[in-house]
């Protein structure tokens, strides 16, 4: 019986698919995300009514990594200045 799992059977264009595979997933569950959320941290009290609504699709678009990454991010409102 010939073992499927062997090493030598696995093809260099299955390494690329793995490869591919694995870093469009990183890209969008770890490097978007954190995008949005700088992104947001920077904007989010001088933004329009249009960027808005482009923020809420950012976020719509990349929840499955926003998810992942909430632990670890903080947004708390500003500090007021007080006189």
């Amino acid at each position: 019986m010939e073992n499927l799992f062997n090493i030598e059977n696995i093809d260099l264009e299955t390494i690329i698919t793995a490869i591919l595979y694995l870093s469009l997933s990183g890209l969008y569950l770890l490097l978007l995300p954190a995008g949005v959320y700088f992104y947001l941290n920077q904007r989010w009290y001088v933004a329009s009514s249009v960027e808005r609504g482009f923020m809420y699709f950012m976020v719509f678009f990349s929840f499955p990594g926003m998810i992942l990454l909430s632990p670890f991010l903080n947004f708390r409102p500003r500090r007021r200045e007080l006189i």
